[in-house]
C-alpha cells in the first residue's frame, strides 16, 4: 500500500513540476536555515560539556557592595583559596590561576608566543582535559615544570617526544616538559596552549607569596573548585558566603563569595546586582526562535499551495471515495506525499547546508560541520522530518480527504470561504515574521553604527598596542628612544592596561565630602608621562604626569566621570585615599571609552609608573605607510627583545571587535530577513500563478469589456498588498516590544522612530509586488480570446 502511495506522490511531483519545485525549494531553504542554526545552538550549549565531571566544576566569584548595588567580580584572592582549600570539606579541589595570557616558549632557534595558564597543581583534576602523556596528579607539582598542548610540542619539537625536553619559558627560566595534553576542542572555555604550575610564581619572597601573605583585599586572580561527588552547590553557598567578612579587611567585609557552574558561564556571564541574568544565551535563544520561525514560513507555504491547488485532485478523492477508499487511507496517503517532499526537501537542505557551511563559520567564528557519523545526529534528523512532515502535511491532508464524493465527481469543488480565509491567515503570518525580521535587522544596524560613531574621547587610529616581557621591561627607555629616532613613530607610552580595556579596578575609601559608608569602585591605570598624547585624550583642567619619579607618585589623575561621581566642584589638589595612601590631584581627564561603548564612561583613576607596565603603545607618525612602519618597528623590537617574537594589534582594530556580538545579531538577522522574504515569495509566486489559473475566464471577460493592463493588475495584486499591510501592523507592535526590550541593556542606545517601521514596511511591499506582478502582468497580457476558450 505504502508502495502504491509513493507511485502515485512521485507522479504527482513530476507532472507538476513547477509548484512542486517551489514546493521542495521553499521547504528546503527553511530546513537548511533550521538544521544551521540547530548546529550552531547545540554547539554553543556545548561548551565545557565534553570534560568528565563538569557538573561539578565551579568559578568563584565576589559580590561587592557598593553603595547598595552589588558588583561580580570574577578576581579572587590568593587567601580566599587557601580557606576554602582548608576549611571547607565539601569542596575537594581548589586551583588558583592567572588570567591566561600570551607567555614566549623557545626550544632551540624556535620562538612562539602564545596563551598559556600558571595554574594551580589541582587544575587538571578539577578540568580533566585529557593527557595523552603524564598523569593529572603528577605534571603539575614540580614548579620548574610545563605541561603543553599536542600543537606546541609540535610545534616546539616537531615529532620528537617532548616530554623531559627543556622550554625556555618567558627567557628567564628553563623549565621541564612532564606532560601533554590534547589540543583543547572548538567549545572549550579555556584556549590555553600550555601550562606551568602556579608554585613556580608562587615562591618565598615573591609578589605572589606576599599576596598568599596578604588579606582578602589583593584580588588579583581566578580561582576554581569542584565540589565532592553527590554535593550540591546549596549545601555550600551557605558555608562560603560570609567567609571574607571574617577578616580585618574592609573590602573583604564588603563582599559575598559565590559560585558559578563553569560550564555556565560562556552563555551566562552577565550578572546584574549580584544575580546572574543572561549573557550570550539571549542571542542564542533569539536565533532559535527564528530558525523554528523561518521554518515555519516554509511549512505554510507548503500548506498553501497544496490546498489552493485541492480543485485539481478533488475529481481523484471523489473516486477513491467512491469506490470505498476510508477518509483516514487518503490522509495516510496525502501524508506520504508530504513526507516524500520533505524527504526530498532534506536532501537539498542538506546540499544547502554543506555549500553554506564554510561561510556560516566565517561569519560566527565557529567550526561547524555536520556530524555524519552521529547516530544522535541521524535520530534527530529523522525526527526533525516526520515533524516538518506532519506539520506541513496535516492540514492538506486532512482538507483534502474531507471532500464530499459527489459533489468532486460533478466537478462542484471550489475553495470555500474557510479555506480562503485559512490561507490568507497563513500568508499574514509569514509576512509578519518577515517583516519582523527586516525590522530587527535595521534596528541592530542603526545601534551599532550608532554606538561606533560616538566619540571614543581618545584617537584609535594609527594607534598600535604591544604587550611587554621580561626582556622588553628593563630596556624599555632605549626601545622607545629608539622607536621615536626610527622616524615612523611619533610617541610612545606604557600602561598597566591596553586602551580598549581596564584590566584592574579598585576602590577609593576616603575624599572630600564623601558620606558615611560610601565608596566608588573605579578602574584604575598605571601610565608615564606620555600615555595621554600617545592614545590621544584630552585634558580638561590641571596638568599631566612629569615624569619625575618619585614626585609622580604622589599624584593622581582623575576623569570627569570620577570627579563628577565624587561630587568634586574643584578637584584640583584635592587629596583623596586610595590603598592607604593619600594622592593629591593633579589633572582631569575628558571622559573616554577604555570599556564598553554601550555604557557611560566609568569613573577612572590615572597613576604614574616609573616602569614598564602591561603593554607599550606607540603612534604611528603622520604620513607614514603601514607597511614599511611595522617593517622598522619589528626590527627595533627583535633588536631588544630577541627571544620574543613581535606582536602587535592595532587599537582601532581591537576597538571594533566590541561591537562582535552585535554584528553577529545583525549580519544573522539580516541573512535570515533574506531567507524568510525568499521562501514567503517563493509561495506568493505560486499563489499567484494559481489565482491567474483560477481567474481565466474573468481576465478575458474583463479584457474584452475594456479592461486595462493596469486594472487586470491592481485586480490580482490587490489582495497581496492587503494581506501584506496587514502583516506590517501585526509585525509592528510585536517587534517594537521585543526590540525595546534588548535595547534596554545597553546604556547608550537608539530610540525608535517610526522611519525604520514605515521603511520595513515599504520595502515588504515592493517585494510583494514584484514578486506577484510577474505572474499579474502575465496573465493580464494573455490573448482574452485563447482566455474565453480555456473553459
Amino acid at each position: 500500500m505504502i508502495t502504491n502511495y509513493l507511485k502515485i506522490a512521485w507522479r504527482n511531483l513530476v507532472n507538476n513540476k513547477v509548484y512542486s519545485a517551489i514546493n521542495i525549494l521553499g521547504l528546503a531553504m527553511g530546513m537548511a536555515v533550521a538544521l544551521i542554526i540547530a548546529l550552531w545552538v547545540y554547539k554553543e550549549h556545548s561548551y565545557d560539556k565534553f570534560l568528565p565531571g563538569y557538573e561539578q566544576a565551579y568559578q568563584v566569584k565576589r559580590n561587592f557592595n557598593s553603595n547598595g548595588e552589588l558588583l561580580t567580580f570574577n578576581t579572587t584572592s590568593l587567601k580566599l583559596a587557601d580557606v576554602l582549600r582548608h576549611n571547607i570539606p565539601e569542596i575537594e579541589y581548589v586551583a588558583e590561576t592567572d588570567w591566561m595570557g600570551p607567555h614566549g616558549l623557545m626550544a632551540g632557534e624556535r620562538k612562539l608566543y602564545i596563551p598559556g595558564g600558571i595554574t594551580g597543581s589541582d587544575f587538571l583534576k578539577i578540568f580533566q582535559f585529557p593527557l595523552v602523556e603524564g598523569t593529572a596528579a603528577g605534571v603539575l607539582q614540580e614548579p620548574f615544570s610545563i605541561v603543553l598542548t599536542q600543537s606546541t610540542a609540535k610545534a616546539l619539537f616537531d615529532t620528537e617526544d617532548a616530554v623531559g625536553k627543556i622550554v625556555r619559558f618567558d627567557n628567564e627560566h628553563d623549565l621541564k616538559v612532564t606532560g601533554i595534553l590534547k589540543d583543547l576542542p572548538a567549545n572549550s572555555s579555556f584556549q590555553f596552549k600550555f601550562l606551568v604550575p602556579f608554585s613556580y610564581w608562587d615562591q618565598p619572597g615573591t609578589w605572589v607569596q606576599n599576596a598568599r601573605k596578604g588579606g582578602f583585599s589583593w584580588n588579583s586572580f581566578q580561582q576554581f573548585v569542584k565540589l565532592r561527588e553527590g554535593v550540591s552547590y546549596a549545601r555550600v553557598a551557605a558555608k562560603i558566603k560570609d567567609i571574607e567578612k571574617s577578616g580585618d579587611d574592609e573590602n573583604g567585609k564588603r563582599s559575598d563569595v559565590i559560585l558559578q557552574s563553569f560550564y555556565r558561564g560562556h552563555l551566562h556571564g552577565e550578572y546584574k546586582n549580584g544575580k546572574e541574568v543572561g549573557g550570550f544565551i539571549e542571542y542564542v535563544r533569539i536565533f532559535s526562535v527564528v530558525g523554528i520561525l523561518v521554518l515555519l514560513i516554509a511549512c505554510i507555504n507548503f500548506i498553501n499551495l497544496t490546498t489552493a491547488r485541492s480543485a485539481k485532485r478533488g475529481r481523484e478523492v471523489g473516486i477513491r471515495k467512491a469506490i470505498g477508499s476510508a477518509r483516514n487511507a487518503l490522509v495516510l496517503q496525502f501524508l506520504t506525499e508530504s513526507f516524500l517532499l520533505t524527504f526530498l526537501a532534506f536532501v537539498v537542505a542538506l546540499l544547502m547546508v554543506l555549500l553554506t557551511l564554510p561561510a556560516f563559520n566565517g561569519l560566527t567564528g565557529s567550526t561547524l560541520r555536520i556530524p555524519f557519523a552521529n547516530p544522535v545526529f541521524w535520530l534527530a534528523v529523522m525526527g526533525g522530518i516526520v515533524l516538518t512532515g506532519l506539520l506541513a502535511g496535516s492540514r492538506p491532508a486532512f482538507y483534502l480527504s474531507s471532500f464530499n464524493p459527489v459533489k468532486t465527481l460533478k466537478g462542484a469543488v471550489q475553495s470555500g470561504r474557510s479555506a480562503i480565509f485559512s490561507r490568507k491567515v497563513l500568508v499574514v503570518v509569514q509576512f509578519s515574521c518577515s517583516v519582523a525580521l527586516i525590522v530587527s535587522t535595521l534596528v541592530v544596524y542603526r545601534q551599532i553604527q550608532y554606538a561606533k560613531d560616538r566619540p571614543t574621547g581618545f584617537q584609535a587610529s594609527q594607534l598600535i598596542m604591544s604587550n611587554t616581557n621580561s626582556e622588553l621591561s628593563p630596556h624599555y627607555r632605549a626601545l622607545k628612544d629608539d622607536l621615536l629616532r626610527s622616524g615612523v613613530v611619533q610617541s610612545v607610552a606604557t600602561a598597566s592596561s591596553p586602551a580598549t580595556n581596564v584590566e584592574w579596578h579598585s576602590d577609593v575609601d576616603q575624599w572630600p565630602g564623601k558620606y558615611p559608608d560610601e565608596t566608588i569602585e573605579m578602574g584604575v591605570v598605571q601610565v608615564d608621562q606620555d600615555y595621554f598624547r600617545t592614545i590621544g585624550m584630552t585634558l580638561q583642567s590641571g596638568r599631566s604626569f612629569t615624569g619625575n619619579y618619585p614626585a609622580d607618585s604622589a599624584d593622581v589623575i582623575l576623569n570627569t566621570a570620577a570627579v563628577k561621581q565624587m561630587r568634586l566642584k574643584d578637584p584640583l589638589n584635592q587629596v583623596i585615599n586610595f590603598q592607604g595612601t593619600q594622592l593629591r590631584i593633579i589633572g582631569v581627564m575628558k571622559d573616554a571609552l577604555l570599556a564598553s561603548p554601550y555604557t557611560a564612561a566609568e569613573p577612572m583613576l590615572f597613576s604614574a609608573t616609573n616602569t614598564t607596565a602591561g603593554y607599550i603603545m606607540y603612534r604611528l607618525a603622520p604620513g607614514v605607510q603601514v607597511h614599511s612602519a611595522l617593517e622598522k618597528i619589528t626590527a627595533i623590537f627583535k633588536k631588544h627583545s630577541p627571544a620574543f617574537p613581535f606582536q602587535y594589534s592595532f587599537v582601532d582594530e581591537e576597538y571594533n571587535r566590541k561591537f562582535q556580538q552585535e554584528l553577529l545579531m545583525g549580519r544573522l538577522s539580516g541573512i535570515l530577513a533574506v531567507l524568510a522574504i525568499v521562501i514567503s515569495c517563493l509561495g506568493l509566486f505560486g499563489l499567484a500563478a494559481y489565482i491567474a489559473e483560477q481567474r481565466t475566464k474573468e481576465i478575458g471577460v474583463r479584457k474584452v469589456l475594456g479592461a486595462s493592463v493596469t486594472q487586470v493588475w491592481v485586480l490580482l495584486s490587490g489582495d497581496f498588498v492587503w494581506l501584506v499591510m496587514i502583516s506590517c501592523c501585526i509585525a509592528t507592535p510585536a517587534a517594537f516590544y521585543f526590540l525595546q526590550h534588548w535595547l534596554e541593556k545597553y546604556d547608550y542606545r537608539i530610540t525608535m522612530g517610526p522611519g525604520v517601521f514605515i521603511v520595513a514596511a515599504v520595502m515588504a511591499l515592493a517585494i510583494t509586488l514584484a514578486t506577484v506582478s510577474f505572474q499579474a502582468v502575465k496573465a493580464a497580457l494573455a490573448d482574452p480570446v485563447r482566455s474565453l476558450r480555456s473553459e
